[in-house]
């Protein structure tokens, strides 16, 4: 059996200051960084002691104040992968909301290919692509768990890719998350079915 617990960042600096995140490099809040120590806390609770556990993380400063406690709490070290940032807003990033362009994807199937305006921004096959590539790697580290820590958007395209949905069916998905959430993955190693066995779970942060 193979698993994977999938990590959205807590509160970050950016959420708190009203600014557009994506690559833009915020830090965890206050609240945050307590909430960080209670997802490693949760994890540690719910994974059984096991050799090899992976843990590959976001390279963005808040994805790597998250995944530090978690790396202490198993004694391992984080993998960064850029692969695993937010989508990128270009121009966008670290502005107000709403003082750039925006322009809203349309409802037919070139969706994933659609450009929202402001210079810089990925489409959503670009940003899925890479959610894509990063998913692979850490399955093929071989390894029976492995922890990821993503960011709120990012995670929707982790899960696409979990279940086998190709990069050019995903436009319409969209899997809402809290910060500090955890989602757990499983596949069979019987039938090899992916199952999502949690999606968000916050009981930890309450």
């Amino acid at each position: 059996m193979r698993e994977i617990f999938v990590v959205a960042h807590p509160e970050a600096t950016h959420v708190t200051e009203n600014l557009v995140g994506g690559w833009y490099d915020s830090s965890l809040t206050e609240r945050g960084t307590h909430d960080a120590h209670r997802v490693a806390q949760r994890l540690l609770q719910i994974i059984p002691e096991s050799t090899g556990l992976h843990l590959a993380t976001s390279d963005l400063r808040r994805a790597r104040q998250t995944a530090d406690p978690i790396g202490r709490a198993f004694g391992v070290q984080p993998l960064m992968d850029t692969d695993l940032r937010e989508r990128s807003y270009g121009d966008a990033e670290g502005t107000p909301p709403g003082t750039t362009v925006f322009l809203a994807p349309p409802a037919d199937e070139s969706r994933m290919d659609h450009h929202p305006g402001t210079p810089g921004t990925e489409t959503r096959r670009e940003w899925a692509t890479r959610a894509y590539r990063a998913l692979d790697r850490v399955q093929q580290a071989g390894v029976e768990r492995a922890i990821i820590v993503t960011h709120g958007g990012t995670l929707t395209y982790l899960l696409t890719a979990w279940i086998g949905l190709p990069v050019g069916h995903a436009g319409y998905a969209k899997f809402s998350t809290t910060p500090g959430g955890i989602t757990h993955l499983r596949e069979d190693d019987l039938t090899h079915d992916r199952q999502v066995i949690t999606l968000n779970d916050t009981t930890h942060l309450t």
